[in-house]
């Protein structure tokens, strides 16, 4: 096989039960649960009426910046429920999607599409509602000769993305949950969300201990001055 132009099969990927668990999460809890440390970009940004959280097993596509047809093909070979993530270099000059592929990958029932790239025709993929993530807009349509890979291992700004692995998305953007991580992170993310609905409980009961905010500071050596 060439490298830089094939494509794989996909050998494992997230539950859909687990998945569906996500996706009454916010993203911002679970990336408190996994320190913090792991992030798309503050680029990618969604472009449609986020709601509930995108969640979905990762379709990854890695194309050269400005082509599409590896992004088609991923449409074809996509399953229900998939998010298909597309590393296109992060290039702007190009669009990688626009609403026909919208339009296909809804009808395909496609989770959400993430790209590292430009879309055009942005204002009909908001109103077709299907969770589209992307770096940037512009109208200049893309070009379909490859090369590109398709299931294989990409990274967006850091993030690694394997194919399978869980991919969120919500009004906060985008994050990756490692497969084999993924029960742990909804453990820990579940507790945390419990944690913040009793103290959200506890702010409107006028009941809440904000105690811990002088603490940290005296703790810390501030001073108060008159």
């Amino acid at each position: 096989m060439t490298l830089g132009f094939r494509i794989h099969r996909r050998k494992a990927s997230i539950d859909a039960a687990i998945a569906n668990r996500f996706a009454d999460l916010p993203v911002a809890n679970v990336s408190d649960s996994m320190s913090r440390m792991t992030a798309a970009g503050s680029r990618l940004r969604p472009f449609y009426e986020a709601g509930r959280t995108m969640a979905g097993p990762a379709l990854t596509v890695k194309v050269r910046p400005g082509d599409n047809l590896m992004l088609h093909k991923a449409l074809d070979m996509a399953e229900g429920g998939d998010v298909i993530v597309v590393d296109a270099g992060g290039d702007l000059t190009n669009s990688i999607m626009g609403e026909i592929m919208a339009y296909i990958a809804q009808e395909r029932n496609v989770a959400g599409i993430v790209i590292d790239g430009a879309i055009r025709d942005a204002d009909e993929i908001r109103r077709c509602g299907l969770p589209v993530f992307a770096a940037g807009v512009t109208h200049r349509g893309p070009y379909k000769d490859g090369p590109g890979e398709i299931n294989t291992t990409i990274a967006i700004d850091g993030m690694v993305i394997r194919p399978g692995d869980l991919i969120l998305g919500d009004g906060d953007g985008v994050l990756c949950v490692p497969l084999e991580e993924a029960e742990t992170v909804l453990a820990a993310t579940e507790a945390k969300q419990a944690a913040e609905q009793k103290d959200i409980a506890a702010i409107r009961a006028g009941t809440i201990d904000r105690g811990w905010v002088d603490e940290t500071l005296s703790a810390r050596g501030c001073e108060f001055a008159d």
